[in-house]
């Protein structure tokens, strides 16, 4: 990072992330378009043109399967940059550079580089009556900024929301990924899967190899994709289920193990650290991505290929915390991830009692959210996140969820420390063992849930502790 610029306003990464979160988001904005980010480029020298992209987007799926792609071009020796959102419990968690998150000093000196540029693009908009930059397109500038100093070879990037006219767009993908579309964000996209395809092929450009995952709703939505790219001129389209194939798979312990099949060949037996069919699907576009940026002729070595996706970490996916009890939890929000948590939930574990903490944000299709995982959850503790703006007052979830799980199996916790006591307490009442076996919390609904629950169970080392018996007092 910078040593020209060092920390002389004595900032801490609070105040960073205090000033970057106090901006608009991209939907509040009026002026739904890339100017803000085109201008910042152009002040900063054009530093994407120093990198190759993997873009990608899609309703659900999108971190993990930009986390497995990151590892396999780094298992290559290649130097990587991630760039994913939402964070669940640090503000660092968006850019990565080699695996690694930035440092809190590397992260304010970062801004800190990049400040006056901030302020002049600001100033120019606000000239023409125009919003400033969202605290997105902050982010996102900082991530471009981040990847070409490191430098990366190539940048693995996350689209926030959509495609089209997400910040991330001014970035021309080598490969651009096209996960499962369906309906989510509804207000912003589009209220069809038409629209909201319509929107997330915009990531689509001339030189892009074209990777689209397995399609909830096919006949909708490839017609658009396919659209997309004869306009463009992408050169290469690889559908999975198509060019592009899960050959088999099965469970195995801590995810599953699955063989792959690629236009350049054939993967067997690849171990895959995440549970659910969806993840095999994920992995197969990221396998795909990375023979696109990757220098090599043909199918990538097997033994990296299996080293790297047996050891892709993605927290807030269906993320096993705490044994005895089993605590898991999914920041899952939408049906297709709620649908995809179900069946990982049935495919992996047979409890005898599962419990849900569920908070989930008021414009989601929470009755529907609902009603697929009421099968798997013997009762439900329902609660507010910390998101106080958007979140769902605990008193509507509670009658929402009523509807679906019948009064006895619902109960209201308006905290999240006392919905996932309430939850383990309701677990271990009917454990006669005492050793949890057999029985599970699931804290799901949202990101936002996941990080509260990944800030509130995270084990820290107390310093008491390491003290001799006879300094504590």
């Amino acid at each position: 990072m910078s040593f020209e610029h060092p920390n002389s306003k004595g900032r801490n990464i609070r105040d960073v992330e205090r000033a970057i979160m106090a901006r608009p988001t991209e939907h509040d904005s009026p002026n739904l378009d890339l100017d803000r980010m085109g201008m910042m480029l152009d002040l900063l020298g054009h530093p994407e043109h120093s990198f190759r992209v993997i873009h990608v987007t899609g309703t659900n799926g999108k971190g993990s399967t930009a986390r497995m792609a990151e590892a396999l071009v780094r298992a290559y020796g290649l130097r990587t940059g991630l760039y994913t959102s939402p964070h669940l419990e640090r503000i660092n968690e968006r850019i990565a550079i080699d695996g690694q998150e930035l440092s809190d000093e590397d992260f304010v000196d970062l801004y800190q580089q990049i400040e006056d540029f901030i302020a002049m693009v600001d100033d120019r908009f606000a000239q023409q009556g125009r919003a400033p930059m969202s605290f997105f397109e902050v982010l996102t500038a900082m991530a471009v900024w981040a990847f070409a100093d490191a430098p990366v070879d190539v940048a693995i990037v996350e689209v926030g929301m959509g495609g089209r006219w997400d910040a991330t767009n001014v970035l021309d993908g080598d490969a651009a990924i096209i996960g499962p579309v369906d309906m989510d964000h509804m207000q912003w996209l589009g209220d069809t899967v038409e629209q909201i395809a319509g929107e997330k092929a915009g990531i689509i450009k001339p030189k892009s190899t074209v990777i689209v995952g397995a399609q909830p709703h096919e006949e909708a939505v490839m017609p658009i994709i396919e659209q997309a790219v004869r306009e463009q001129g992408a050169p290469t389209l690889l559908r999975d289920g198509n060019e592009l194939e899960v050959v088999s798979r099965m469970p195995a312990v801590g995810g599953q193990v699955a063989t792959l099949r690629t236009p350049q060949g054939l993967y067997k037996d690849v171990p895959i650290d995440k549970f659910g069919e969806h993840q095999a699907h994920n992995a197969l576009a990221a396998l795909a991505a990375a023979e696109t940026v990757i220098p090599v002729n043909g199918a990538l070595d097997q033994d990296l290929v299996a080293e790297a996706l047996s050891q892709v970490r993605i927290p807030g996916r269906i993320e096993q915390v705490r044994t005895s009890p089993t605590i898991i939890i999914d920041g899952g929000h939408n049906l297709n991830a709620a649908q995809s948590l179900r069946s990982a939930i049935e495919e992996n574990y047979d409890f005898k009692q599962l419990v849900g903490v569920i908070s989930m944000m008021a414009d989601k299709q929470v009755e529907d959210y609902l009603g697929l995982l009421e099968p798997v959850l013997d009762s439900v503790v329902v609660t507010e996140n910390s998101w106080k703006g958007r979140v769902m007052p605990a008193e509507d979830l509670e009658r929402v969820a009523v509807r679906v799980f019948g009064p006895d199996r619902v109960v209201r916790r308006d905290r999240m420390p006392d919905a996932i006591q309430t939850a383990v307490d309701m677990v271990d009442s009917e454990d006669q063992t005492g050793v949890g076996y057999g029985r599970g919390v699931l804290i799901c609904g949202s990101f936002v849930t996941a990080g509260d629950a990944r800030t509130l169970l995270a084990e820290r080392p107390n310093p008491d502790l390491a003290k001799p018996k006879a300094e504590r007092a």
